[in-house]
């Protein structure tokens, strides 16, 4: 039997979708397999959404500052439903967008849900479509980009109900608001839901395992993090192990030992955000033979797996658990499947986390260098004294960066403050063009913006900074 396709993409997430247009740009013929909603986790249940949540309280909690700025206003409140609505609405007016897209370049969408089984040139594609029936494909080369889902705990009762226990689905449209949360882990997913509902005035606990929360952060930024969160009221437990989690009538109670010493939080609700488990299960991958480590599919530098004609990209392929990171591997893959010839960039990947105040960074750490031994030479600059952040009444946070000693390439950044998320990418490119910090150096910041403690924190590193 003739391939139908050139490449079948299963599964439509930033990664799926961006793959299965690059691949169209470059002449291929394409049809992409969802089981659910185009755009996947990121766009309907993830990065989008949460984000327009973050705004809405952000735009509430700024009310109490008012005074700061010379204005009042009075009878603030906020309508629950609203925000939510609002949050969907902006998820669904992305997903629409995915569809003219698929359109646009001729991709052939198919609704369902699909397992691989034994090919020619590459797996066939057997999809259980949402319509009924099967239909069975064969193509030329497949591409996995089946994601991950929320992590669960069942051995201590950590397991979403979407009533008093929440994974991230259930905190981004909830029926109501409830009062009082204990949020278990102090990743990005944690920490963003514990800053939405903290802005809504809601009690919010963060428990975090480790002796400090974002782990993967700078400990500088962590400590930093912590702070400004308290200042909002977020409670923290760290070093905090979660014994057992279990409900009653009246909402979750959560066991944790601390220090050897065990405890008891109480709240109507507890989010869990406790990492991920990519979707590889139940797809036909054993018996295909594909390799897999820690549940995840193990690829080459191309994204290749060990089976012919099978790529994997994004979650389902390890970390990091980023839309950036899979939308640059499905472009490469499909880039490589088409025989384009890809440049050799290899650009670090940048962290974001939108809180208030917000997280990037991207590199090494002062103590990932330190255990290293590398010889590093660090600069930092705070916002407080930054013209723009002071003028906007943003002054908390800073930014710091790490510099090889010996040869002065730029090796790590790392920042928190207001729209940090935004300024990450200039150390990115940064770091993939190999600047060094006479590059930095010379580089004209304008002025007056936060980006110029960027080139403050890089004079700092080698005694040059000007500001403080």
């Amino acid at each position: 039997m003739a391939a139908e396709f050139d490449l079948v993409v299963i599964g439509s997430g930033p990664g799926g979708y961006v793959a299965a247009i690059r691949a169209s740009q470059l002449g291929l013929k394409v049809a992409i397999v969802e089981r659910e909603n185009l755009g996947g986790i990121c766009l309907n249940w993830g990065c989008i959404p949460t984000k327009a949540l973050l705004k809405s309280g952000e735009k509430f909690e700024s009310l109490s500052h008012l005074k700061e700025y010379g204005l009042s206003a009075s009878g603030a409140s906020f309508d629950f439903d609203a925000i939510i609505q609002r949050s969907r609405g902006v998820a669904a007016t992305m997903n629409k967008g995915i569809g003219f897209l698929m359109k646009k370049n001729k991709i052939e969408v198919i609704e369902g849900s699909a397992t691989l089984e034994k090919g020619a040139a590459a797996p066939k594609v057997v999809v259980a479509l949402k319509a009924g029936g099967t239909r069975a494909i064969e193509a030329k080369t497949v591409m996995l980009a089946v994601g991950a889902r929320a992590r669960a705990l069942p051995q201590i009762g950590l397991e979403a109900d979407g009533d008093k226990i929440w994974a991230y689905r259930d905190a981004l449209a909830p029926k109501k608001l409830p009062k009082t949360f204990v949020v278990i882990g102090s990743g990005a997913i944690g920490i963003e839901f514990a800053s939405f509902y903290r802005a809504l005035g809601a009690e919010v606990t963060v428990v975090e395992a480790v002796d400090r929360i974002m782990p993967v952060e700078d400990e500088e930024v962590s400590k930093a993090a912590q702070k400004s969160f308290e200042k909002r009221g977020i409670k923290f437990k760290v070093g905090a192990k979660v014994t057992k989690v279990s409900k009653d009538s009246k909402g979750v109670k959560v066991a944790v030992e601390v220090n050897g010493k065990a405890e008891t939080l109480e709240a109507e609700v507890c989010i869990s955000a406790v990492g991920i488990t990519a979707n590889t299960d139940g797809i036909g991958l054993e018996a295909l033979g594909v390799e897999l480590d820690r549940g995840h599919i193990k690829t080459d530098s191309h994204c290749q797996t060990n089976v012919k004609g099978l790529y994997a990209i994004g979650d389902c392929a390890g970390a990091p658990w980023l839309a950036h990171k899979a939308s640059h591997e499905g472009i490469h893959a499909a880039e490589h499947i088409a025989a384009y010839k890809t440049p050799n960039v290899h650009s670090p990947i940048a962290g974001c986390t939108y809180a208030q105040p917000q997280v990037a960074s991207v590199g090494i750490t002062e103590q990932g260098a330190r255990a290293e031994k590398r010889e590093v030479k660090i600069g930092r600059f705070p916002f407080r004294v930054n013209g723009k952040a002071v003028a906007a009444g943003e002054i908390d946070g800073f930014v710091k960066v790490i510099f090889d000693a010996k040869t002065g390439a730029l090796i790590g950044a790392h920042m928190i403050g207001h729209e940090v998320t935004e300024m990450i990418q200039g150390y990115v490119t940064a770091i993939t063009m190999e600047a060094t910090e006479e590059d930095i150096h010379g580089i004209v910041y304008p002025h007056p913006t936060m980006s110029e403690a960027m080139h403050e924190a890089a004079l700092d590193a080698y005694g040059r900074v000007i500001h403080i």
